[in-house]
């Protein structure tokens, strides 16, 4: 997926990846084990994401470019490689690290509340050193997602050392926040965060069918998940729309509990939504479910073909998707889809 002078999304295997052209390379995700870069790739960094590839290749590659030169670094534990205009960055976390590395009167309420808070902070002064203050998009993966630990569930505690960090460093919890996403890894891999930034703000959209995430009442928790449903980056020559995770859920309930095919209708119904949406914040997009690469989270392997399925009828040829095993934030959820749209500006738009 690409537009012109603008951002580059691309799903590889293992060989087209290791083939691929890497000059304007931003940043990649490796999903199901660790990648097999070519030589001459080790300033880029890579987020190694535990989530099993349920179709196709056994490992999946998500690469970002940008038409713009870029210079590798590293904060701290931040990973980066940035262009003028946009930064990727990484960190990897585990959470008997980030409990051991702090004072107990700082560690938090459990070892997942530390590890988050430490890792926001990093993003958050790698960002504010290097002048990039605009988070576009966040990929937040935490083993056991929906296991309790500490008398609470991890998703929960996640979201609470979330909105605390972002609070501490005086970022907004409201309206103008990033989207985002936050799903499950394999037991006993580290609280991994990848992330796109801009020197520029995006706009922020929200689906009139739902609820914003950020005003769920408190029976999904003390702190709300701190999110838009989608981010929509204007660059000169081109659009870019970021979709959250999203799920089969109306205001702020979820529905079609126990149906896979349902509530997989139900979420491209949303993201359709959302599509529309952002056409009539930016008068200049012609978004559309043929202009989509999709990242379709599934929480029960079988429920692959049914999912697959409804995608198939309800997207266009152009559209690409790749299918992960996850948990998914809350536990009567089977689907969750992500998307990125990308179309380019006529010059006079």
């Amino acid at each position: 997926m690409h537009a012109a002078g603008g951002l580059r999304l691309d799903y590889l295997s293992a060989a087209e990846y290791r083939s691929a052209g890497r000059a304007d390379v931003l940043g990649v995700a490796a999903f199901s084990g660790p990648p097999a870069p070519a030589a001459g790739t080790g300033e880029i960094p890579v987020a190694e994401v535990n989530t099993p590839v349920l179709l196709g290749t056994a490992h999946v590659y998500e690469v970002w470019r940008a038409d713009q030169p870029a210079e590798s670094g590293r904060r701290n534990r931040v990973r980066f490689r940035r262009s003028e205009s946009l930064l990727f960055g990484c960190i990897a976390l585990a959470e008997s690290e980030a409990a051991d590395g702090l004072p107990a009167a700082l560690a938090g309420p459990s070892a997942l509340h530390a590890a988050t808070e430490e890792a926001y902070r990093e993003i958050r002064a790698t960002l504010d050193a290097l002048g990039y203050p605009h988070l576009l998009r966040v990929w937040n993966y935490l083993p056991d997602i929906n296991r309790d630990t500490d008398g609470i569930e991890r998703y929960r505690q996640f979201n609470r050392a979330r909105q605390e960090a972002l609070h501490a460093s005086g970022r907004t919890l409201t309206g103008n926040v990033p989207a985002a996403s936050a799903l499950g890894a394999v037991s006993g891999s580290p609280l991994t965060v990848y992330f796109l930034a801009g020197r520029n703000a995006p706009a922020f959209i929200e689906n009139p069918r739902q609820l914003s995430a950020y005003r769920y009442p408190p029976q999904y928790g003390s702190h709300p998940p701190v999110f838009s449903r989608a981010t929509l980056l204007r660059q000169r020559d081109s659009l870019t729309l970021f979709i959250s995770g999203t799920a089969s859920i109306v205001g702020h309930r979820s529905i079609h509990v126990g149906d896979t095919a349902a509530q997989t209708r139900e979420t491209l119904a949303n993201i359709a939504a959302l599509l529309e949406e952002a056409n009539r914040v930016e008068r200049a997009a012609r978004f559309s479910l043929g202009s989509l690469a999709c990242k379709v989270y599934v929480r029960r392997p079988a429920d692959v073909a049914v999912i697959r399925a409804e995608l198939t009828r309800a997207l266009a040829p152009g559209s690409r998707a790749i299918y992960l095993q996850a948990d998914i934030c809350r536990q009567d959820l089977l689907v969750e889809i992500e998307a990125t749209a990308m179309c380019p500006l006529k010059a006079d738009a």
